[in-house]
């Protein structure tokens, strides 16, 4: 898209060292966006900051403070109408790039707009199952939405209405089940904390049930069984990583309420 029709938007992204994927994020919106900024943590140090730098980006260096706060941080620093949220591993595909170019022309009063979320994974990308649609809520207009405070799972508040766009948000995520398996210990880990804070406990149905719902649900009633052996393991990993989180919960009520 020539310079002169990019869109009035601001890219908003948080990242820690993301060298080796940064790029690819960058480059699928460099050309028709307005405005790139990049909130790092500050121990990054693979060369990230330098890699954004090229693409023009403004980078700010500033501690954690979990993914909501972090992501609101980067949305008060943008200057245009339109806020656009990316993680360091996703990239706007051309369909959607030019679903948001036809949006914002005529943005029909919405606040903000979603789209479907597709993810990469050990060869395979996946449509099916809990992963997809995996409707994300990035693309607001600046002043018409925050991000809650979670540590993990934060989603986007909007005052108004949300549209709904169907091209497609590339996810890249880490392509290996090491990684997954890694992301659900530091997951959970988050909800038990959480949850706890919260007073929520964890009962035998959240032990039980809930985690064979969630396998039952994704490979057979959302067809993850179309994914091949990637939508099947898929399916045992979310039921494992529920199990997992509210098993987190119960071992530190047991813990904080001590031998009976």
């Amino acid at each position: 898209m020539p310079a002169e029709k990019k869109l009035s938007i601001s890219v908003c992204i948080i990242a820690g060292n993301e060298a080796a994927r940064i790029r690819r994020t960058l480059e699928s919106v460099a050309d028709w966006t307005s405005e790139i900024i990049v909130v790092l943590n500050d121990d990054v140090n693979d060369g990230t900051d330098k890699i954004a730098e090229s693409f023009g980006a403004k980078i700010f260096r500033e501690p954690w403070k979990g993914f909501g706060a972090q992501k609101n941080s980067a949305a008060d620093k943008a200057a245009q109408p339109w806020l656009l949220n990316l993680d360091a591993d996703e990239i706007v595909s051309p369909v959607l790039r030019d679903e948001i170019h036809r949006s914002l022309a005529q943005p029909g009063g919405h606040a903000a707009f979603c789209f479907p979320r597709s993810t990469a994974f050990c060869g395979r990308w996946i449509r099916h199952g809990d992963w997809y649609p995996d409707r994300q809520t990035r693309l607001w207009q600046r002043g018409k939405a925050r991000w809650t405070a979670a540590q993990v799972h934060e989603t986007l508040q909007v005052d108004g209405s949300v549209g709904k766009l169907h091209g497609e948000l590339l996810h890249h995520m880490a392509d290996s089940i090491d990684a997954q398996i890694k992301k659900i210990s530091a997951y959970s880990e988050a909800f038990s904390r959480e949850a706890i804070a919260r007073g929520r406990g964890a009962s035998a149905s959240d032990l039980f049930f809930r985690p064979a719902w969630r396998f039952v649900r994704g490979y057979f009633f959302r067809l993850g069984f179309l994914d091949g052996w990637q939508g099947a393991y898929i399916a045992w990993m979310t039921a494992f990583y529920t199990a997992t989180r509210y098993a987190k919960v119960r071992a530190a009520q047991e813990n904080k309420t001590g031998p009976d």
